[in-house]
């Protein structure tokens, strides 16, 4: 019998996806298997009928595999218990009933194996069906905010990096056209990996991430100490979960989402005498074709999942670690704290020896 498998994106969106779907498929095709790319992520095995399709070479015609975004869709918010039925009502269903219907899915599909491309999390309780299914496991991870636990590197950090810096450097122009201060908000809730390399990258004046602690005297007085210098303009890179001096978060409208931690200082700097703009780059930094580093490490990620599934490995996350391609138990996976932005590690070291503001040691 045929070998089939299964593949999913689950969590947020980012560049590097659908690169990542088509190393699974391609690796397995030579193989002589036949890959299923479920839909939605664990939503398209709940749901009844099922969401999925068989993927082929002809799915990944050019461009496809280059594209943003993810081909199969994916999951980062809903409740996997609402499930919508086939004539557009909800229905809620019991952890049981959601075990079953994975179960039922798996055995309906004829899938051996599922390989998920997704955050730690999304791997932890795909892994927990997949056991009750009796199907094996490996996990791909992505994250913009490269804090992904175990790995180096994770899918989508580049090009997202890139996205950012291309806006930093858009912004940079207008703002030394105005003699303004021009605010960017990045995404980063927990972790500061974007907001540091872009900001570096795109020549900010003032970073402020998550893992360092800062005043607004600090920020203040770093763009009073460029004017003074003859710089006319300035750029201050925020990440999106850092907290206000006061110690509070900014949240969106639904109490749910970071968002409007750039209104705080672009306030406070224009009470302070700078012309300032905020900006929010918001969801362009998911977007964008994959980068050439994103297209490598998506397909190597790809091709060494198929080969651990070659040799019957189970519960594995393939890593990058010291500049090679590797594999983890996930639960090992599990035991280690999402990688945060050192303090004292060689960016942020860099940023201070340019003279970057990125708070107080």
């Amino acid at each position: 019998m045929k070998k089939r498998i299964g593949v999913l994106t689950s969590g947020g969106d980012c560049a590097g996806l659908n690169t990542a779907i088509w190393g699974v498929t391609v690796s397995a095709l030579q193989r002589g298997w036949e890959v299923i790319g479920i839909q939605d992520a664990t939503d398209g095995l709940f749901s009844r009928p099922m969401r999925y399709r068989q993927l082929t070479m002809a799915d990944f015609e050019f461009p496809f595999a280059a594209l943003g975004g993810t081909m199969l869709g994916s999951n980062n918010s809903g409740n996997p218990r609402i499930q919508m039925k086939a004539d557009g009502t909800f229905e809620e269903l019991t952890e049981e009933e959601l075990n079953t219907r994975f179960k039922e899915g798996v055995a309906e599909l004829g899938l051996s194996a599922l390989v998920v491309i997704g955050g730690d999390g999304s791997m932890a309780i795909v892994s927990k069906y997949c056991k009750i299914a009796g199907i094996s496991m490996i996990g791909i991870p992505k994250t913009i905010d490269n804090d992904a636990p175990a790995t180096d590197l994770a899918i989508g950090f580049s090009t997202a990096k890139n996205v950012v810096m291309e806006v930093l450097d858009k912004l940079n122009t207008t703002a030394s056209s105005h003699n303004r201060v021009m605010i960017a908000e990045v995404m980063g809730r927990g972790a500061g990996h974007l907001a540091l390399n872009a900001g570096v990258a795109g020549f900010a004046d003032v970073i402020l991430i998550p893992e360092i602690p800062y005043t607004y005297e600090g920020v203040l007085n770093q763009l009073k100490k460029n004017r003074s210098l003859g710089k006319k303009h300035g750029l201050v890179v925020i990440a999106e979960g850092i907290k206000t001096p006061d110690g509070k978060h900014s949240f969106a409208g639904n109490g749910k989402t970071f968002k409007g931690v750039s209104e705080y200082f672009a306030e406070r700097l224009s009470n302070d005498g700078f012309n300032v703009r905020s900006n929010v780059l918001g969801h362009m930094q998911r977007a964008g074709n994959p980068v050439e580093e994103d297209r490598i490490l998506a397909t190597s990620y790809a091709v060494h999942a198929i080969e651990l599934l070659e040799r019957n490995e189970n519960n594995r996350v393939v890593i990058l670690k010291d500049g090679r391609i590797s594999d983890m138990d996930l639960n090992e996976v599990l035991k280690i704290a999402n990688t945060p932005v050192d303090p004292e590690g060689d960016m942020a070291n860099m940023a201070r020896s340019l003279g970057i503001y990125i708070g107080e040691k």
